[in-house]
């Protein structure tokens, strides 16, 4: 079986940041790299999952929203996938820096009652903002392509 692209990158090499690969389709992965793979330090749970409600929200209500396929979690619990069409890197960076921004300012779990989530006990909004915050700085070190 063909090995995919995410596991042919070395985790032991991957630091914290923002990666992309486009496939064959056009379709363009970020990799949003919270954490550094194998460091034992992990987003927890209720915290990813919160991310994933308050990023997913935003980054669908952005101007940009036709151009989002998908946004969701790591099974690792080191970051996110955002896959886009049409969306540079330099436009899904600075799309990033200010949904984190609006996604700070929210004060409640979008999507957290109970009809609406399959989890809906397992959010931690404290938490959740504390990686945002943490994952805006390691942005702002990021720089655009040329």
């Amino acid at each position: 079986m063909e090995k995919i692209a995410s596991f042919q990158k070395d985790h032991d090499k991957l630091q914290p940041g923002l990666y992309a690969q486009t496939d064959k389709n056009q379709i363009t992965t970020f990799d949003l790299r919270f954490k550094k793979p194998n460091a034992g330090d992990y987003i927890t749970p209720k915290a990813l999952h919160t991310i994933e409600h308050l990023l997913a929200t935003v980054l669908r209500n952005s101007d940009k929203k036709d151009d989002i396929v998908y946004f969701g979690p790591m099974g690792c619990r080191t970051g996110f996938y955002l896959l886009t069409v049409r969306l540079c890197f330099e436009e899904v960076l600075a799309l990033l820096k200010e949904s984190i921004k609006t996604a700070l300012t929210l004060e409640e779990v979008p999507g957290s009652k109970r009809e609406e989530c399959g989890n809906h006990l397992e959010h931690d909004l404290a938490a959740a903002k504390q990686e945002l915050k943490s994952y805006l700085l390691i942005l702002d070190g990021v720089e655009a392509h040329s």
